[in-house]
């Protein structure tokens, strides 16, 4: 596959890495090497449930001068709702334990790297 300057992609990284011109063009900044430890970011971001059921009960809250006895009804929807999720929840993790994926979470990377550390140079 030609590059719209006639040469090919390889050809051009192979360029900009030859020495024969003195110094590479492409010089890293830092060593390339793995830290011993990645970033702890989440996976996916979590739904927010039961917003109709909380939106519900605090509207009865508030017409009935936030009376628990007048808003039973809603309240226990709103705590039926929550209870449903919070299994769906523990029930999904529990499936994404046992399904094996390819990729490791940042917590299961971060242990390995500290595990197995980079050998420092001697030069």
């Amino acid at each position: 596959m030609a590059a719209a300057g006639g040469m090919s992609v390889q050809a051009r990284v192979a360029r900009l890495l030859n020495r024969q011109h003195g110094k590479p063009v492409l010089r890293p900044n830092k060593p390339l090497v793995l830290a011993d430890r990645v970033a702890n970011r989440k996976s996916r971001l979590a739904e927010a449930t039961c917003i109709t059921e909380m939106s519900v009960m605090m509207a009865c809250w508030k017409q009935n001068d936030f009376s628990e006895a007048a808003c039973a009804q809603e309240i226990q929807a709103f705590y039926t709702c929550t209870a449903k999720a919070e299994a769906e929840r523990k029930a999904r993790a529990s499936l994404d334990n046992v399904r094996q994926t390819n990729a490791l979470t940042p917590k299961q990377a971060t242990k390995l790297l500290q595990r197995y550390p980079n050998k420092k140079q001697v030069t």
